[in-house]
């Protein structure tokens, strides 16, 4: 017997039914949230997707005991949660994605003349993935393998930006959320509402700066690499010595740092985003 034909029977009027479906309809709300912008009410998830009442909100329950998705009460909606947001971003893990970053990072690094970096989400911190260093310029702490809380970084800063509002507060539940112990700088963003207002402020420009908060005097600019569904899979990033850096020099680092963003998307088949 097959594979199809132990995990399949054939139902009513011949449409194919899964043996188990509560498992593939866990799979379908997770990739149908994956693809919204927002939250959705349950009852508009499960109309979408043509399953039960019944059905919808026990799964949704217990995805959310789980942490696979996020019920924002006063809203009424289902967003994705951490643990899923982890999941997702495991992808940027693989061989797949450091093969296609490397060459851009190296083009990013030979035009700018500064260390590049690509960086992962992982959990609340920022996982460094690869880097190219530039000569000449000193050995940073974003070294690969490295993980920093990504409010306090402007890869960790891009990626946040990049994810729907209701992801980043599923992240940052309390101040809690917020403690940097193993950071030796003073915080700059404490609370959400600062996090939050921050993040807006990078969605304007399209990039995301960070100055002195990981090592003092060294100061990045950072942008997000997204999927096909406009879901942020990475950040690309350079770091400079902030003295040595003229100020007039922001908006064109900025932007080329946002050219190889895009140019990475579209390397893993991901959306170009705005220049």
């Amino acid at each position: 017997m097959t594979l199809n034909a132990v995990d399949m029977i054939k139902g009513r009027k011949g449409k194919t039914v899964s043996k188990v479906p509560g498992s593939e309809n866990t799979l379908r709300i997770l990739k149908h949230l994956a693809s919204k912008r927002s939250p959705m009410l349950a009852s508009r998830i499960g109309k979408e997707l043509d399953i039960p009442r019944s059905s919808i909100y026990d799964l949704l329950r217990v995805m959310e005991e789980n942490g696979f998705v996020q019920h924002l009460r006063e809203e009424g909606r289902f967003g994705l949660g951490p643990d899923a947001l982890e999941i997702g971003s495991a992808y940027s893990h693989h061989q797949a994605l450091t093969s296609a970053g490397r060459p851009v990072l190296e083009s990013l690094g030979k035009a700018t003349g500064e260390s590049a970096h690509l960086a992962v989400l992982h959990g609340r911190d920022v996982l460094y993935i690869l880097e190219e260093r530039a000569k000449g310029r000193p050995p940073l702490v974003t070294d690969v393998g490295v993980q920093l809380p990504s409010h306090l970084t402007a890869s960790g800063r891009a990626i946040l930006a990049a994810a729907p509002r209701a992801h980043v507060r599923a992240l940052y539940p309390n101040a809690a959320a917020f403690s940097c112990p193993n950071v030796a700088a003073e915080p700059s963003i404490t609370k959400y509402v600062a996090l939050s207002s921050h993040l807006d402020q990078v969605r304007q420009r399209g990039y995301a700066t960070e100055s002195g908060q990981v090592t003092p005097g060294l100061g990045s600019i950072a942008a997000a690499v997204t999927d096909d569904h406009g879901w942020p899979t990475a950040a690309v990033s350079v770091t400079f010595i902030e003295k040595d850096f003229a100020e007039d020099l922001g908006p064109q680092l900025a932007q080329m740092v946002k050219d190889a963003a895009n140019k990475l998307s579209r390397r893993i088949h991901g959306n170009r985003t705005a220049d």
